[in-house]
């Protein structure tokens, strides 16, 4: 029963109006009293239950909170800090991958985002446990991949006092993070679980960070004390189409250009913008490359797709849409786009367009919604559609001439193997459901020009960090999330080598995929940057490896591994790997001495 104030006054009159002796007035009072005192203490008995005994740990909070925002899967490597979320997670059903190192578990969150459009979750423990999930943070941050990462900490009464792993976590998330926080009371966890969520989308997606102290954690709070968001009702839709008046204008652009080109980069996948982007080049006619995440948006063969003639594209267009995609490096900072050319750029973050470059319109929102919108102005307007016919000739032409120059490379038989060969085995191995993950330095860049995904949503690379080492955590979390697709990887034998004991995580949770190494033995991408700086007598410093038998390693893992050494065996060897159902690796020697062209184009070595 609850007393009030005013309730505990007037049953203290009734206690001394008991007292002898008693006046008539006191009388009258003593039985007014009685009658309230009953009354309250019937309301107090129907109105005011006992209070809840159930409580509910940090843990078990964060675990709900994942749940609220459809994490199916955590990675994680374990520690004395963060073991209560794993009791959570058994309870709300969300598997526990474990790794051997954290830098996995940040990759492999990073690539569940992109595979699933959901953000991803790694979990790690404090000090060099969150330092070692660094990289993997950091290369979410520059592909714009919304991640969450939860780090452990030293509890809040051992604050400053010098606990086991205590470091400033937040402060070194901050910088490349969206958010980053400390959790500072139990009832705050799933609140702030998903306020970290939020903050990944806001603006260009990307990662989050939440150190929860062990105390935080391992408390429990009564359960009606705690704030848990509800699925669904804590963030709002991100698709927007931006400023109507500039949908017009673009409109109206496209309608008047007569040589028009569109570049849909990443952004177009990681908004689900697929299908918009391809209903939009179908029906306005504009011929469309394709970078990063956005690979696989048309297939192969389709009359808009194009790729090896980018740069005469844009040398020779009057209208350049540059969709999800920044003037960083990889565009040249902008300057390769002519100085001439109507130029309109669309992205999700406000700080990406017109910077580098000066643009003619920027747009920004959705990449898919904003392209849907355009097509739905254009419709009516566009006179010059079916008068591009020549223009989609002369860039046939260019694609073919390009495809054409490079073939003898492609198809060489010379031994060692050409780097070509191989990525030309590797594209005739893809099936329509084939994913294709690209970690490596030369080696991928060599891919690039030759692999086509058939399918959105199919190819997976670092992004612009550039971070290599992200091959076998993409491959866990791609195969994790869609087990019915076939997984086929590219590493560099210098890029596998950082990551590559992962391999033993894939067989434990019979993740299988083929997987193909490009060894040379060399950190081929460096070494070719050297030798033009340094000449030839210094080219091998610090960059050349062993001749390390990886489909040995495979094998020693529990996994399926073969050598190759002549170009012909190179498909029946993958497709021994696809047949064995068991993660694999093809150990392809590759000739050390062939660079590829985006290798010696590198604005590092001018």
């Amino acid at each position: 029963m609850r007393y009030d104030y005013d309730y505990t006054i007037r049953y203290a009159i009734y206690e001394v109006s008991l007292r002898e002796p008693r006046p008539a007035f006191l009388e009258e009072m003593t039985a007014q009293m009685a009658q309230t005192v009953s009354e309250s203490n019937a309301v107090a008995e129907v109105t005011e239950p006992e209070p809840s005994t159930a409580t509910i740990s940090g843990g078990h909070l964060v675990a709900k909170a994942l749940k609220a925002e459809g994490i199916d899967v955590i990675f994680t490597l374990c520690g004395g800090h963060i073991i209560d979320i794993y009791d959570g997670c058994v309870d709300e059903g969300i598997a526990v991958v474990d790794v051997r190192h954290e830098q996995v578990a940040a990759h492999a969150a990073d690539g569940y985002a992109r595979m699933t459009g959901k953000p991803g979750c790694a979990v790690v423990t404090a000090g060099p446990g969150t330092t070692d999930a660094v990289t993997g943070v950091a290369n979410a941050f520059r592909a714009e991949s919304p991640m969450l990462l939860i780090g452990g900490q030293g509890a809040l009464n051992q604050h400053k006092m010098g606990s086991l792993q205590d470091l400033p976590h937040v402060d070194m998330m901050t910088p490349i993070t969206k958010f980053a926080a400390t959790v500072p009371h139990t009832a705050r966890v799933a609140d702030m679980v998903s306020m970290a969520f939020r903050e990944c989308y806001n603006g260009a997606p990307g990662p989050s960070f939440l150190e929860i102290p062990r105390d935080i954690l391992d408390n429990s709070v009564p359960v009606e004390s705690a704030t848990i968001p509800e699925a669904g009702r804590y963030r709002a839709s991100t698709k927007s189409i931006g400023d109507p008046a500039s949908i017009e204008a673009l409109a109206d652009l496209l309608a008047r250009a007569e040589k028009p080109v569109v570049l849909l980069g990443t952004q177009v996948w990681t908004s689900r913008g697929s299908d918009a982007a391809i209903d939009f080049v179908r029906k306005l006619n504009i011929p469309a490359y394709m970078n990063g995440s956005a690979r696989g948006t048309l297939p192969p063969g389709d009359p808009n797709h194009f790729h090896l003639s980018r740069r005469y594209g844009f040398n020779n267009a009057d209208l350049i849409l540059i969709v999800g995609t920044p003037f960083d490096f990889r565009m040249g900072y902008g300057r390769r786009l002519p100085k001439g050319a109507t130029v309109v750029q669309i992205d999700m973050d406000y700080r990406t367009v017109g910077k580098n470059r000066d643009i003619d319109l920027g747009l920004v929102g959705d990449p898919g919604a904003i392209l849907a919108a355009v097509t739905q102005a254009s419709s009516g307007r566009i006179q010059k559609a079916g008068d591009r016919k020549a223009w989609f000739s002369e860039l046939r032409a260019e694609e073919d001439a390009a495809y054409q120059k490079r073939l003898p490379r492609q198809l060489s038989d010379a031994n060692p193997i050409h780097p070509l060969r191989l990525a030309h085995e590797i594209n005739e191995f893809l099936t329509e459901d084939s994913i294709y993950i690209g970690d490596g330095g030369d080696i991928v860049t060599f891919s690039g020009g030759v692999v086509q995904p058939k399918s959105p949503g199919h190819w997976m690379d670092p992004g612009p960090l550039g971070t290599i080492g992200v091959g076998i955590p993409f491959v866990m979390a791609a195969k994790y999330a869609r087990p019915d697709k076939e997984v086929v990887a590219l590493f560099g034998d210098g890029a596998f080598s950082l990551t590559g004991w992962d391999f033993e995580t894939l067989v434990r949770f019979n993740l299988p995929f083929v997987g193909v190494v490009g060894n040379n033995s060399s950190m081929n991408q460096i070494r070719y940057g050297q030798e033009a700086k340094y000449g030839h007598a210094r080219g091998r410093i610090g960059n050349t490896l062993g001749d390390v038998k990886y489909d040995e390693f495979a094998k020693m893992l529990g996994g399926y591994g073969e050598e190759v050494r002549d170009p012909k065996d190179i498909g029946p060897a993958m497709q021994r790997a696809r047949e064995s159902g068991l993660p694999s690796l093809i150990n392809v020697w590759v000739d050390p001495d062939a660079y590829a062209p985006g290798t010696m184009n590198q604005t590092m070595y001018k």
